[in-house]
Formats: C-alpha cells, structure tokens, sequence
C-alpha cells in the first residue's frame, strides 16, 4: 500500500509539499452552507442520517468504488452463450455498491415515506452529498423517485409502489414480482426529433381496449433510453388519440422477457459509470399511463422531479470542486507561503465559495417548494427551471476553475477533477438543453401568471436588505414588461431570475461578507469575466474559512 505520510524519502528524491488524502472527512458536516440549508428549509429532522450519508461518502471506501465505476463501465450483453437474446447491462461491482448505498439511504424514497414536511429538501440533500462521491448512479435513482407520483396517479400501477420505495437495492434481472426494490428509468427521445417530442414516430396499438390503464403493443426507437437496466420506464408512443404515455416493464406479466432491444450503449464524454442505451420496441409490452394524448402532461410529472435532481447535482458537484481545491491549496506551499494564503489564489477560492453557496441555497430552497404528494406549486414549476438552467452554466466552468487550483496535477487522472469535469456539462442537458428550459420558463410566466407572482413574492421577502438586489428586481421587472424579442432575450432573463433568487437567500441566510461579496460581484457590476475578479475589500477570511468548514 502507498504511504499516506505526504513527506516521503525515494531514492533520487524527497517526496514533500504534497496534500494529505482528501478521503476521511465528513461531507456533511464540514459543509455549513449545506447543515443550514437543511435546518432552514425543513428537513433539520434528517441531520443523523445526513450525517451518516456523509461520513460514508466522504470516507476512502465509497469515493474510491466512484473511480471504480467510472474506470470499468457497463458493458452490453445482448445474448447470452446460447445465442438468446437478453438485452443486458453488465456493471461493475464497484456500481452495484454505490446503488445499494443511495438506496439503502433512501435518496429515492425518503420525499414520499418521510410523512413530514421537509422531505423534498433531504431527498436533495442527499442526492447533493452522492453527487460528491459519484453522480452517475443519481440517474436511475432521480427516475425512481420521480415515477411515484405518476404511479400514484394510476390505480393500476400501484403495485409497483412498495418496490419503489423499498430501502433494499435488488439487481438482478428478473420479474419485478421477485424482487426486494425495483428501479425506473424513462425513454422518450427518437432520432428525429429529439426534444421535439411531437415528431416521435413509436407506435402503440391496444390489445384489448383503449385508454388509461389498458395494455398495448409497443413498435419504435428511442434515441436516448436512461438507465436501460431499470426494471421498467416510462415512455412516449403515438396511440390513436395522440402522443401517450406508457409504462414498459422489462418483463412480461407472463413472466417472459420483453422484448425490450437495446442496439447499443452510448460512448458519453462523461457520466461513464450509468448506462445510457439506444434501444427498439417490437411488439413490446406496455401499460398506458394517463389520458390517450396526454403523454406529455403525464410524463412532464415526472420530469418536473428529475429537474430538481439536475439542480442539487449541479450544486454537489461544485461544491466537491472546491472542497477539493480548498484541501490542495491549504496543504500545498509555493513561493514561501501555502497557496490558500496567496491573495490572488484566495480571491479565486473565496469566489468559488460564494457560488458554491448560492448554488447550494437556490437547490435547496427550490426543493422545500415541491409539493409532498407530487403536486407542483406555481413557485416551483417557475424555480425549478430557473435554478437548472443556471447551476448548470455555472459548473462547468467553476469545476474547470476548481481544477485550475490543482496546476497540472488536476488535468492528471489520478485526480477526481477530469471525471468531476466531464460530469459537469450533463445536467445542462437532461431534461431539457438551455434553450429548452429558457423556453419553458417563458410559457411557464405566460401562461401561469400565478408561478411568476410566486417567484416575486419569494424576491420581495428580501427587500430592503441590499440596496444592489433593490435595483436588480426592479430592472428585473422592466426586461418582464418589454416584451419586444423576448424570446432572443430568454437566457439574459433567467439569468437575471437565478441571480435575484439566489442574493434574496444569501442577503437573508447567509453571513454578511458572503453576501455583501455576491451582492458586489454578481449584482453590482464590481466583477470581471472570470472567477477570482472579487473587489478588494471582499472579507476573504471569512468566506475561506467558512467553506472550509471552521
């Protein structure tokens, strides 16, 4: 075993001014931002299984079966050794472990079993501290989640539910029926549309009956399948009435395997420990979910909860970026002083810090708006779409920044940086691209004028505390009234919404040099281009020693 002594004799040379490991701390509790966040927006009643969660993700075990996963991906299995197909997914053991972790912690379940207020914000928060450790296994974990309500809202697909929300993590590939926990996934993207959900060509023919409820025939592709080792999905076909929504498990009610095809995996630039598949429907098995024709109403329930995934995933990614930062720089020593003591290198670190705050805030916040029984109130349709799109343009540039801190030894892939890097982009694209989501919030605004009154009456909570915000919602208020190109300006407004949202949190949560620093840079014009432009007399103490935990 390599030593872990950061000063070490070899024969040509001494081994110094090296880091300690990262592993062996507390993600949680060495996360105030985070610990505040959770007593504020109501889930302060799973601080001791937070706690837990982020001893076990911070420890070397669990950040190592991350490297694990992410170095030996799933490979496919479309045939077994006798030539019949089966259509699986063969993970590494390291993933199986992560699986059973984010489970067994009940990221996915804890927003509907919890029977209390507050458990959208710990569902976040834990699915935040995972992201630290390995966000790919967030994705079949977000989607099971995120089914319940759709389930709940169709009797007979309320069987599924005690697997759904089961603690236990089954992988086996067998019937649902025989299994201790179950898992979903979603598929609704073809070739030739892609977001454009009305080009979707899959057909879908009733065996006997049609409407809500009935079993069909599936015919098609889908482009993007999610977590194709998922026990069943929710999907897209065209039916008599229109575009429906159906669920597809993986076997039959007969016990015989669908045929569910995957054709192949997808070679991702990161994300490499999940599974993302191409796959075909032939004559394939399904149940539809809700209205005929109201596909998309009914699968967008569940997409409204995934968004709220790409936001805390974003926001813990991050945050694991500084974190890493902030441990080199404290332990690395250059032109006679430690790097966290240079002050360009602190202004860069304190800047990471306030946007790691304010990302976590904005998460966190947006999940104490969702609704217990799945229902989605006006501020969160409109939050939601806004904290996503903007967390999602800011970490792959403050991952990249982060990475910087470390010189070359971060481009180095014994560094978890690249893998943090390459994750950085996927957010931004599931569930809606940038343009998609600026779209959405514009028809979000239009059509729900309640969603938008919402979102001010959260921004008025601030008012008066910094004069900076004062003037930014009302400038705010006159890019909402001139309606002249505003679908053209869609990025420039919800870049606007995200920044009032998130200096509304910290003017009022945060401690002041925090908030003073966001306010400054990001609202008052005192900022460059990139991260570490602060004005001089930002209280870069404050801000360094309270992200790293003291």
């Amino acid at each position: 075993m390599p030593s872990r002594d950061p000063m070490v004799e070899l024969a040509t040379h001494e081994v110094a001014n090296q880091p300690p490991d990262f592993a062996g701390r507390n993600l949680y509790l060495t996360d105030l931002a985070l610990r505040e966040a959770v007593h504020r927006e109501g889930a302060g009643w799973a601080e001791h299984d937070l706690a837990s969660l982020g001893e076990e993700a911070g420890g070397e075990r669990v950040l190592e079966l991350g490297d694990l996963a992410n170095r030996c991906p799933p490979e496919l299995r479309a045939f077994d050794r006798f030539g019949r197909r089966v259509d699986e997914v063969r993970f590494h053991p390291a993933y199986h472990e992560l699986m059973s972790l984010a489970v067994g912690h009940g990221i996915h379940s804890v927003a509907w079993t919890a029977g209390r207020p507050g458990g959208h914000v710990a569902h976040a928060a834990k699915g935040y501290l995972l992201a630290q450790a390995e966000a790919g296994v967030l994705c079949p974990v977000v989607m099971t989640h995120a089914v319940v309500p759709v389930l709940r809202r169709q009797p007979e697909l309320e069987a599924w539910l005690p697997r759904v929300l089961s603690d236990r993590y089954d992988p086996r590939a067998v019937p649902a029926e025989e299994k201790a926990g179950a898992t979903f996934g979603m598929a609704m993207t073809e070739k030739q549309g892609g977001s454009d959900l009305r080009a979707n060509a899959t057909r879908a023919w009733p065996i006997d009956g049609a409407g809500a409820g009935r079993e069909y025939l599936l015919t098609g592709h889908k482009w993007f399948c999610s977590a194709p080792m998922s026990d069943a999905f929710l999907t897209l076909a065209q039916a008599d009435g229109g575009l429906s929504c159906f669920l597809v498990p993986r076997w039959q009610p007969d016990g015989s395997r669908n045929p569910f095809l995957i054709q192949r995996l997808k070679d991702k630039l990161g994300n490499r420990s999940n599974a993302s598949a191409e796959i075909e429907y032939n004559d394939t098995w399904a149940v539809m979910v809700g209205e005929e024709g109201r596909g998309v109403p009914t699968i967008i329930e569940m997409v409204h909860e995934t968004r709220l995934g790409t936001t805390f995933a974003a926001a813990g990614l991050m945050r694991m970026a500084l974190a890493q930062a902030l441990h080199h720089t404290s332990h690395r020593t250059g032109f006679g002083r430690l790097l966290v003591r240079q002050p360009l290198m602190r202004s860069v670190l304190a800047d990471l810090a306030i946007e790691s705050e304010a990302a976590t805030a904005l998460s966190l916040r947006v999940a104490r708006a969702f609704g217990r029984e799945g229902e989605a109130p006006p501020f969160s349709r409109l939050a939601v779409a806004v904290a996503k799109y903007w967390l999602n343009k800011r970490c792959p540039a403050f991952v990249c920044e982060a990475l910087e801190c470390h010189g070359g030894a971060g481009y180095v892939e014994e560094s978890p940086l690249p893998r943090l890097y390459r994750e950085a982009p996927l957010n931004g694209i599931w569930e809606g691209s940038g343009n998609v989501i600026c779209l959405d919030v514009l028809r979000t605004m239009d059509r729900e004028p309640e969603a938008t009154a919402a979102l001010f009456d959260e921004l008025d909570a601030a008012r008066g505390a910094d004069a900076r915000l004062d003037r930014w919602v009302h400038r705010l208020k006159d890019l909402l009234a001139d309606r002249a190109g505003l679908e053209v300006r869609a990025r420039l407004l919800v870049e606007h919404l995200a920044l009032a949202l998130q200096a509304s949190l910290l003017v009022r949560h945060a401690p002041t040099a925090v908030a003073d620093a966001f306010c400054a840079s990001r609202l008052g014009g005192d900022w460059g281009r990139c991260f570490g432009t602060l004005p001089p007399d930002t209280d870069f103490d404050a801000i360094i020693a309270r992200a790293l935990g003291a």
